[in-house]
């Protein structure tokens, strides 16, 4: 099955995008994430991806609040990302009722965190965040570029015990010009046994499609619904 996972970018509680992960390229969609969440889950969908864009930036958890607000009052089924860098953050996302958690920037910089987490939790409730430019892991809200190649990053992860990963290619997010076909492609190379969910650059129907067709886990779509690229209606086909 082909999941549909709608996007909220939180900043100052506040449904936001950037482009491009550009704190200066900011755009609100609305002040009411919840309002947002109900909008998704009476259309029919089952899942959300909530991310804590002040907390990527201050390093720790700031909007659990929203999530917790979100997950009390909508059945969604709530991956969040964003700030989650100490074992405290981590606490505090599933008490307020994340069900995944997603972690990129720590699995770069304190990888043995990351590691006692996914033996932890496991692999189903850690999601591994994979965000490349130029094929090059970038981490810290994609202020920060690394010289990992994604495919080994995240080849090394799956060996660990990571089942889900989450991968962006960050020159495409946030410009409705098309997904990183070829970074998903090369990933189920590297990785057949990874449950991939795209994120990044959808522009339309035909991006799902094609995206649904290449038998990954999902795809998150953010900008495209906002901008009305994309309606519910049609991501209704989806839902089982």
């Amino acid at each position: 099955m082909f999941h549909i996972i709608p996007a909220i970018d939180l900043i100052e509680g506040k449904c936001v995008r950037l482009t491009q992960g550009d704190y200066g390229q900011k755009t609100i969609y609305n002040e009411n994430p919840l309002e947002v969440a109900k909008q998704f889950e009476d259309a029919g969908l089952t899942r959300l991806h909530l991310v804590d864009l002040d907390g990527a930036k201050a390093k720790k958890v700031i909007n659990w609040k929203v999530l917790e607000r979100i997950a009390t009052q909508t059945q969604l089924h709530i991956d969040f990302g964003g700030g989650v860098q100490s074992d405290d953050d981590l606490r505090i996302v599933f008490d307020s009722g994340a069900k995944q958690v997603t972690g990129g920037s720590i699995a770069v910089k304190n990888p043995a965190l990351f590691e006692t987490w996914l033996s932890q939790y496991g692999g189903d409730k850690m999601i591994l965040g994979a965000d490349a430019r130029n094929e090059r892991v970038a981490v810290s809200g994609w202020e920060e570029g690394t010289g990992l190649w994604v495919y080994d990053f995240v080849q090394q992860w799956v060996e660990k015990g990571a089942k889900y990963t989450i991968s962006t290619d960050v020159a495409k997010d946030g410009l409705l010009q098309g997904p990183s076909f070829d970074l998903y492609k090369n990933l189920q190379e590297h990785c057949p046994e990874l449950n991939i969910i795209a994120s990044g650059g959808v522009s339309n129907i035909g991006d799902i499609e094609r995206l649904a067709e290449m038998n990954l886990f999902g795809v998150i779509v953010g900008k495209a619904i906002y901008e009305g690229r994309v309606t519910l209606a049609e991501l209704t086909r989806w839902v089982a």
